[in-house]
């Protein structure tokens, strides 16, 4: 299956697991398909970018790596997309943020407490598209195998915020408080996506650890290098100001490194907590990460959960030539996702 293809197929199988909904609660599912891009903000129909569609591509392609019909396994594909977009739309709200893909979003648009309704429905109906698996021949015992891990994945991911809300705020966190937090909020769900397409495929549990082991490098490696773009990357690629999340005063790994490392990092918490940031300002938190090597902290971290996530993926097992190509894509990937410049 080619990427538009899966793509499109994707998208299908999300659609295919919201109900048909009498009149008066239409605009319901309408608002949640107006975050899905699906619709307009005067709810007409229309098509906007649906994001990369990274996690259900992950789903499809583990299930064949791990020997199964990645076919059987679209239901799953569209239930994490949409738990992903569920996360999305609470984030937003937690965020206060008005805009998400060059869209306003969707709380902006009708209210705080239509916003968190409409990401307890997409939750729900996340849940739903799961149930799909029986329709499409997988035995029931591996359907229930499947929603109860997806509901651990849940959790995770609920755990993750947890802590990224309780650590607003929190200078004194340490790089390990932060990747306990991005393991669990990022890359947990990454790692689910692998494991959860292994599990779809009926693989026994070497397999579905290996993939999970490596979807969480992945996710964690993936996430190390958005800080570091947040900071250096190149605004001509990434089309963010340079030191955009030093401007936001966002806390990411570069920064906690520098407070936790830097002997000026009292002048860096000074720089964080006081006025805000001006350039004069930003030049100077630049100055104190570039001193005690943050950049290159958060880099070599980054290149361990690159290596862990290949070494992680050569320890599954390939049943057949249609399996050794999945994971050849799996590799190419992981690879176009931790090389990325923007």
């Amino acid at each position: 299956m080619t990427k538009p293809e899966s793509h499109l197929a994707i998208q299908q199988a999300m659609r295919a697991a919201f109900p048909q909904a009498e009149e008066r609660v239409a605009r319901f599912y309408q608002m949640q398909e107006y975050h899905l891009g699906w619709r307009n903000e005067d709810l007409t129909p229309g098509e906007a970018d649906p994001g990369k569609l990274i996690r259900p591509q992950l789903v499809l392609l583990a299930t064949q790596a791990a020997g199964g019909d990645p076919a059987q396994a679209l239901p799953l594909a569209a239930g994490v997309q949409l738990l992903h977009d569920f996360t999305l739309i609470h984030d937003d709200i937690e965020d206060q943020s008005d805009t998400r893909r060059g869209r306003r979003t969707l709380w902006s648009l009708w209210g705080l407490a239509q916003g968190i309704n409409a990401g307890d429905g997409m939750f729900v109906i996340a849940h739903l598209a799961i149930h799909r698996l029986s329709a499409t021949g997988l035995p029931p015992e591996r359907v229930l195998t499947v929603l109860r891990r997806f509901d651990e994945v849940i959790l995770h991911v609920c755990e993750g915020q947890f802590l990224d809300l309780s650590f607003e705020g929190d200078l004194s966190i340490a790089p390990t408080d932060y990747l306990a937090m991005i393991g669990r909020k990022t890359a947990a769900l990454v790692a689910g996506a692998c494991e959860l397409g292994a599990l779809a495929a009926g693989a026994p549990p070497t397999t579905a650890t290996a993939l999970a082991d490596f979807g969480r490098s992945v996710g964690l490696a993936f996430q190390i290098e958005d800080d570091i773009l947040g900071i250096w990357g190149d605004p001509e690629v990434t089309g963010k100001p340079r030191a955009a999340d030093l401007y936001r005063r966002k806390v990411s790994l570069p920064v906690v490194h520098a407070l936790a490392s830097s002997p000026e990092r009292e002048e860096l918490a000074r720089l964080y907590t006081g006025a805000p940031m001006d350039d004069e300002m930003v030049a100077r938190a630049l100055a104190i990460l570039d001193a005690c090597d943050s950049r290159a902290y958060c880099a070599t971290v980054a290149a361990e959960h690159h290596a862990a996530a290949f070494a992680a993926l050569d320890r599954v097992p390939t049943p057949s030539p249609t399996a050794a190509r999945a994971r050849d894509q799996l590799r190419a990937l992981a690879e176009a996702l931790i090389g990325r410049q923007a």
